[in-house]
């Protein structure tokens, strides 16, 4: 396992999933997980919350040397937990060293807004 490729945790602050709004473009918000590691990578997200306890526990995988994409505004993983629209923070932790990005699209203007961020990594 290489160390240089990637890192155990990662902590997204920004979730607030754009409502539905019936454009062409569906809005959603999703993660976006690399694997360098020659094994799969066995991944824990938490759900964090401003107004009710997190959810946690909630296992993906991402299989050696792939990237994954996983539509936070769909059911998500073992629990098929479906995150509900508001604030909220996503912290990931994995098996083995991984890289993690975050993106959005936002259809509420005209213009459309796509953005990816990278996470706290540690």
């Amino acid at each position: 396992m290489d160390n240089n490729k990637g890192k155990l945790n990662w902590l997204f602050c920004d979730g607030d999933l754009p409502p539905k709004d019936g454009s062409e473009f569906e809005a959603h918000e999703a993660l976006m997980v690399v694997n360098l590691q020659d094994t799969e990578a066995k991944i824990e997200l938490q759900i964090l919350f401003e107004d009710r306890d997190p959810i946690e526990e909630i296992i993906v995988t991402v299989p050696s040397k792939r990237v994954k994409c996983f539509r936070l505004d769909k059911p998500l993983g073992d629990k098929q937990f479906t995150i509900p629209q508001g604030q909220y923070a996503l912290l990931l932790t994995s098996s083995i060293p991984v890289f993690a990005v975050f993106g959005r699209l936002d259809t509420r203007q005209t213009n459309l807004a796509y953005y990816s961020v990278q996470g706290h990594s540690f």
